[in-house]
């Protein structure tokens, strides 16, 4: 009886061990790991984290063609401008994906360890982040290793379901439709057929959130939207027409309108960022349009921001 009992004992046990080496998957990701210890599903982004290890994993779904491209900008000196400084770079086979795992430590006045990763799967490609701020008190170069080893793809998600799982709730959609969300805080729209769009043949228009603060003051608030304008790597030549904050529906809201050249093309576009200012968290609009479209479209980028709504947390 007692060898009965060890021997179901330790089916039980076996049996939990698999259960809990099951990848997780954040909502609406294709991407999942079986996260390190005490590391729990990010509300802030795709991935996973430990604040109190000040520890994060980010999980960022690509095409599959964009993997070779991924590769091989991952070059020595394109990572220190990214921060990090490589120490290792390993080659991975995992089943059916390949990948390229590469550690080292972050660069720059914050302290740390950092690991990047890309995979390949059969549709899809994958670029995974870790970072341990602070010393050894956070997870080992074991325990991320593993973690992101462990990672596992899956089939397609729906738009809808996509949708349902960013940390805000639209309202008028003004015509638009959803394409792809991305990092879990995003979402990408446009009018058309299409669902690749060159030189803004149709508007587009992406949606994002952020649950880290802004700058509270207005002139700082000004700079901040002015610099992530010009952080668009698709425009160029950018000449702003009106820059202007103010309050509406007891909110603060900072608004971009400019004229810009879409880098690739060279078309003459119109450009749209409307931010909203929570006291821990803002909403960051940016649409774009052609020209001729100017009108119809910026009323209907405005519709959309003004229907957003945060969701708790």
């Amino acid at each position: 009886m007692k060898a009965f009992a060890a021997a179901a004992l330790g089916f039980i046990l076996s049996l939990q061990a698999a259960l809990a080496a099951e990848p997780v998957f954040p909502p609406a990701s294709r991407i999942g790991i079986v996260p390190p210890q005490d590391m729990t599903v990010s509300r802030r982004f795709s991935g996973f984290e430990n604040e109190e290890k000040a520890a994060a994993i980010n999980l960022v779904e690509m095409p599959a063609q964009a993997y070779g491209q991924l590769v091989k900008g991952f070059t020595k000196d394109a990572l220190k401008r990214q921060g990090l400084n490589e120490t290792s770079r390993e080659n991975l086979k995992l089943g059916d994906k390949a990948g390229v795992l590469i550690g080292g430590t972050m660069e720059g006045p914050v302290q740390g360890r950092k690991w990047v990763m890309a995979v390949k799967g059969q549709d899809m490609a994958g670029l995974i982040i870790a970072q341990v701020r602070g010393g050894s008190d956070g997870y080992s170069e074991a325990q991320i290793r593993e973690a992101l080893k462990s990672v596992s793809l899956r089939g397609p998600i729906s738009i809808e379901e996509q949708v349902s799982a960013l940390p805000f709730r639209l309202g008028d959609l003004a015509g638009f439709r959803p394409v792809r969300s991305v990092s879990g805080n995003s979402v990408l729209f446009t009018d058309g057929p299409k669902d690749t769009i060159k030189a803004v043949e149709q508007p587009i228009l992406i949606m994002a959130a952020s649950l880290s603060p802004a700058p509270s003051a207005d002139e700082q608030r000004n700079q901040f939207a002015r610099a992530a304008l010009n952080a668009n790597q698709i425009l160029k030549d950018v000449r702003i027409e009106r820059s202007e904050a103010f309050r509406f529906r007891g909110q603060d809201w900072h608004e971009i309108v400019a004229k810009a050249v879409e880098a690739e093309s060279g078309q003459p576009i119109i450009v749209m960022q409307t931010i909203r200012f929570e006291p821990n968290r803002y909403v960051r609009m940016v649409g774009l349009t052609r020209v001729e479209q100017r009108d119809e479209n910026l009323r209907r980028f405005r519709a959309v921001i003004d229907g957003v709504e945060m969701n708790a947390y």
